[in-house]
């Protein structure tokens, strides 16, 4: 079977990887560039903590356990962390965190609480406020470098056969004799399934076909797309886990950097006029970083990079053939790093055999046809779904 694959993030080079293990012809295609979407800017925290839906919450699970496998079956340098999480919570903040500890214990998730100096010794060289007056750890989540595991796994992809290049679909036709692609310049590329995993221009291009896949498209100033990371190249920390604490998330990143995110931040920044490195933007993130380093004095150098998240309209994945005689399977998720690993296998295991997965049931992009769009948007900020 000839697959092309349009969209060569972390969806994309997963289910190529897959496909290629399964002996399929496999032809990935990306406008840009391997990972150079929405994967370059992701935070990159694994987890299931936010997901109160039963059936996406039960998929971010899958994709957790799925991550420690695949770690085992990839070559290269480890980009897949297990550090577990903590997340801190202040007199304003202490009841949601309680509560969301509560109905996860409740699910079996591993979350509990620890004291501060617990803490310290969990997530290394960081300073506890002493503002913080409660913390919870989730040992199971965990962190991934984006770059080098996509890395590992297009390298795996092409080991097994695939093929990836350069290219800008133009148009999708869809037809019972087959499936073709065409490319800027004129370029046709035909195959008997086409997986389109372009994430963010997955609504226009899935349109093209035919097929309605809503998604928040809007990516002005403030959008629930836009989301700002910062990468602190100094000073180098022996930071341990994913830190959520109030007004800023932390991951470690390679070398002893450290990426981070203030959700609040976004709503300030426009992806057409960039936050510059000296900039108000910059300064608050940079102030909130030094507050809880363990030498509040050293002045840290931060680069910002702005990213436009892949989010489906209703916040829950895609993944499926657009109609019953399709030979389109979209897919296409916000929870991209969690879930690239389960989809990727998933997917591949639909697409060479035919038969459903009972874990993607509930994310057919079917769901959508005949409702209206004002009836599948959320306010993903309210959800925990506007985290990158």
């Amino acid at each position: 079977m000839k697959v092309v694959i349009i969209g060569a993030g972390v969806l994309g080079v997963s289910v190529a990887r897959q496909l290629a293990i399964a002996g399929e012809d496999v032809l990935l295609l990306d406008q840009r560039g391997v990972g150079t979407g929405t994967t370059a800017t992701t935070f990159a925290w694994t987890n299931s903590s936010r997901k109160p839906d039963p059936d996406y919450h039960r998929l971010n699970l899958a994709g957790m356990e799925e991550h420690g496998r695949l770690a085992g079956q990839l070559r290269g340098e480890p980009s897949y962390f297990p550090s577990g999480a903590l997340q801190w919570a202040d007199a304003a903040n202490e009841q949601r965190l309680a509560g969301n500890v509560e109905r996860l214990q409740s699910l079996g998730y591993p979350a509990h609480w620890v004291t501060p100096d617990e803490a310290t010794r969990i997530a290394g060289d960081l300073r506890i406020p002493a503002t913080i007056t409660s913390i919870a750890h989730f040992p199971g989540e965990g962190y991934v470098l984006p770059e080098l595991f996509v890395g590992n796994l297009l390298a795996d992809a092409e080991r097994h056969g695939a093929d990836w290049a350069i290219g800008e679909v133009v148009a999708i036709d869809d037809r019972p004799d087959g499936v073709s692609v065409t490319l800027a310049g004129g370029e046709v590329r035909r195959g008997d399934r086409v997986v389109l995993a372009a994430g963010r221009w997955t609504e226009r291009l899935a349109a093209r076909a035919g097929i309605d896949v809503p998604m928040v498209t809007e990516a002005g100033r403030g959008a629930q797309a836009v989301g700002l990371l910062g990468y602190a190249r100094s000073p180098e920390l022996d930071l341990r886990c994913v830190i959520h604490s109030p007004g800023l998330n932390l991951r470690p990143a390679a070398g002893g950097h450290t990426v981070l995110q203030a959700l609040d931040l976004n709503a300030d920044v426009d992806p057409e006029d960039p936050p510059s490195a000296d900039g108000d933007i910059a300064n608050t993130l940079a102030r909130r970083f030094s507050a809880l380093l363990p030498d509040p004095s050293r002045a840290p150098t931060i680069d910002l990079r702005v990213g436009i998240r892949s989010l489906p309209a209703d916040g829950h994945t895609v993944a499926g053939y657009a109609s019953t005689h399709s030979r389109v399977y979209c897919l296409v998720s916000h929870s991209g790093v969690t879930l690239a690993p389960i989809l990727g296998r998933l997917a591949a295991a639909e697409i060479t055999t035919d038969r459903e997965e009972a874990l993607l049931r509930a994310f057919r992009p079917t769901r959508f046809a005949g409702v209206r769009r004002s009836d599948t948007e959320v306010d993903q900020h309210a959800t925990g779904l506007g985290e990158q």
